[in-house]
C-alpha cells in the first residue's frame, strides 16, 4: 500500500473523531486507528462517510498509510496507557517520525517520554488541546511544547486547524521539552478556579437570593456582555435548560458532587513545589474533593447545622455580586500567569506569557475578553505583576470594595465560599506592606534554631530563646 495520508491519529473517543474531521476539512489526509475495531468502522461508516478519512485496524496498517516522516497524534486516556501505544508503535516507526501526545498528560512524564524517545530517534511533541468536543471540531486552542523545528513541521496543520481570533491562529510553539502540557495544566487549573468562583455565586444566588435558575441564568447573561466568557456563557445555557422527563430545571435535580482527572490537583501541587501560592485555584480543588464526601456532609449538617437565612436588598447585592465575580476571576487568571511565570523560569521554558495570554483567547474553556488585557500588560515593558499593571488597576480599585462586602455578608450567614475568600485573602496579602510572617519566623527559631533576618542589620541570626541548661 502506498502511503498516502498526512497525519495520523491514535484513539477516536469523541475528542479523537473531532481532531480526525477538523484536520480532514482543512484539506489534510487523515489515518484514523482505535483499539476496539468497531470504533474504527463506525467512525468511518457514519461520521467520516465520504471523507477522505482512511480507517487502519493496526497500528501496522496505520504507519504504512503514513507519508514520511511519520506524524501522528494519541489521542488516548493520560498515563500508563500513552506509554504502552508508544511502546507499540515503535516497532514501526523510523528514524525522524513525530508522536504528538494530544492528551492531558503531566508535564514531567511529557519529559520522560521525550528523552526516552529521543534517544531512539523519534521526535515528541507534548501538546495540550482545549476546547472539549465542540473546539475539537471546530478550532481549539492548541499549546504545543518540544523541539521548535519539530513544531515548524506540524505548523501548517495546526494553524489550519486551531480557533482565530483578530491576532491570528490560537496556536504557538511554547518552549522546549514539556512546555506545552505544563500550559495545559495551569489552563485548567484557572478554569478550576473560575468554575468553583460562577458555583459559588450561584449558590448564593439560589440560597440568600432564592432566585429560580431562568432568573439566575439571565443575571449570567447580562454580566457575560462585557467579559464575553465560554464558562459564563455555558453556565446561562446550563441554568435554562429543562429535564424533559419532569420538565424541570435540570440543575435542580444533578447531584452536588463534582468530579475531576487530576490537573487542577497538578496545579496546587506545582504551585506548592515552586513556593508560589495559587490559593483560589487551590479552594476550587478542595470544593470539588469535599463535594464528594455527600453522605458525611448531610450527617454532619444533621448534627451541627449549616447555613442561616437572611434578608438582603436584591438588586444591590447582585450588583455586588457582579463586580466580586469579576475581580475574583482576574485574581484567578492572575494566579495561572504568576505560576507560568515561576515555572518559566524554575524549567526553563522561556515561556512569552502575552503568547500565551493570546493562544487562549478562543477555542479554548477559558476563553473570555480578559485575555486581551493580559495580554496587553504583557506586552509592556515595565511589567511588574498583572495585579499592579495599568491594564487592571481599575479594575481592583473600582470592585474590591464589592468583593470584600460580598465575601463578609455571606460569610456572616456560614454559607461557603472557599473560592471567593481565597480570592480576597490572597489580593490583600499581595497589597500588604507587613504581614505577621516575623512572628512564624520567630516561632521556627525558637523550636528549631532556623535563624531569623533582622530590619535593622544585615545576616542571619539566632536568639537562644530557652535556657536549655535548666530543662
Amino acid at each position: 500500500m502506498s502511503a498516502r495520508s498526512d497525519i495520523g491519529i491514535i484513539g477516536l473517543a469523541v475528542m479523537g473523531q473531532n481532531l480526525a474531521l477538523n484536520i480532514e476539512d482543512k484539506g489534510f489526509k487523515v489515518a484514523a486507528y482505535n483499539r476496539s475495531t468497531e470504533k474504527t468502522t463506525n467512525f468511518i461508516e457514519k461520521r467520516a462517510e465520504n471523507k477522505d478519512i482512511k480507517a487502519c485496524y493496526s497500528l501496522e496498517e496505520l504507519t504504512a498509510e503514513l507519508t514520511s516522516p511519520r506524524k501522528i497524534i494519541l489521542m488516548v486516556k493520560a498515563g500508563k496507557p500513552v506509554d504502552l501505544v508508544i511502546e507499540s508503535l515503535l516497532p514501526f516507526l523510523d528514524e525522524g517520525d513525530i508522536i504528538i501526545d494530544g492528551g492531558n498528560s503531566h508535564f514531567q512524564d511529557t519529559d520522560r517520554r521525550f528523552r526516552e524517545l529521543k534517544e531512539k530517534g523519534i521526535h515528541f511533541l507534548g501538546t495540550g488541546i482545549s476546547g472539549g468536543e465542540y473546539g475539537a471540531l471546530h478550532g481549539p486552542s492548541l499549546m504545543p511544547g518540544g523541539e521548535k523545528i519539530v513544531y515548524n513541521q506540524l505548523e501548517d496543520i495546526f494553524t489550519a486547524i486551531a480557533a482565530r481570533t483578530d491576532n491570528g491562529p490560537c496556536v504557538a510553539y511554547l518552549g522546549p521539552g514539556s512546555a506545552g502540557h505544563y500550559v495545559k495544566m495551569v489552563h485548567n487549573g484557572i478554569e478550576y478556579g473560575v468554575m468553583a468562583l460562577i458555583s459559588e455565586v450561584y449558590d448564593i444566588m439560589r440560597k440568600v437570593l432564592e432566585l429560580k435558575p431562568a432568573a439566575m441564568a439571565e443575571q449570567f447573561q447580562s454580566w457575560n456582555q462585557s467579559q464575553n466568557s465560554f464558562l459564563l456563557e455555558i453556565t446561562a445555557e446550563i441554568l435554562k435548560r429543562e429535564d424533559p422527563e419532569t420538565g424541570r430545571p435540570l440543575i435542580d435535580l444533578i447531584l452536588d458532587t463534582a468530579k475531576q482527572k487530576g490537573t487542577g490537583k497538578w496545579s496546587a501541587e506545582e504551585a506548592l513545589d515552586l513556593g508560589w501560592p495559587v490559593p483560589t485555584i487551590t479552594a476550587a480543588v478542595n470544593s470539588r474533593s469535599l463535594s464528594s464526601f455527600k453522605a458525611q456532609r448531610e450527617k454532619i449538617n444533621s448534627r451541627i447545622g449549616g447555613w442561616t437565612k437572611t434578608d438582603l436588598n436584591q438588586q444591590d447585592f447582585l450588583n455586588n455580586m457582579e463586580s466580586a465575580l469579576y475581580l475574583a476571576t482576574i485574581i484567578a487568571y492572575s494566579e495561572g500567569m504568576t505560576l507560568l511565570a515561576s515555572a518559566s523560569s524554575k524549567y526553563d521554558y522561556d515561556l512569552k506569557l502575552a503568547e500565551v495570554a493570546r493562544v487562549w483567547q478562543d477555542g479554548c474553556i477559558i476563553r473570555s475578553d480578559l485575555l486581551k488585557a493580559i495580554r496587553e500588560a504583557y506586552l509592556t515593558e515595565d511589567f511588574f505583576h498583572l495585579l499592579a499593571s495599568d491594564q487592571f488597576k481599575s479594575d481592583i480599585t473600582g470592585n474590591l470594595s464589592a468583593l470584600r462586602e460580598v465575601v463578609t455578608q455571606i460569610k456572616a450567614l456560614r454559607l461557603p465560599i472557599p473560592a471567593l475568600s481565597s480570592a480576597l485573602d490572597y489580593l490583600d496579602m499581595l497589597r500588604s506592606k507587613e504581614l505577621p510572617a516575623n512572628l512564624i519566623q520567630a516561632q521556627r527559631d525558637y523550636f528549631g534554631a532556623h535563624t531569623y533576618q533582622r530590619r535593622d542589620k544585615a545576616g542571619s541570626f539566632h536568639t537562644e530563646w530557652q535556657d536549655i541548661h535548666n530543662i
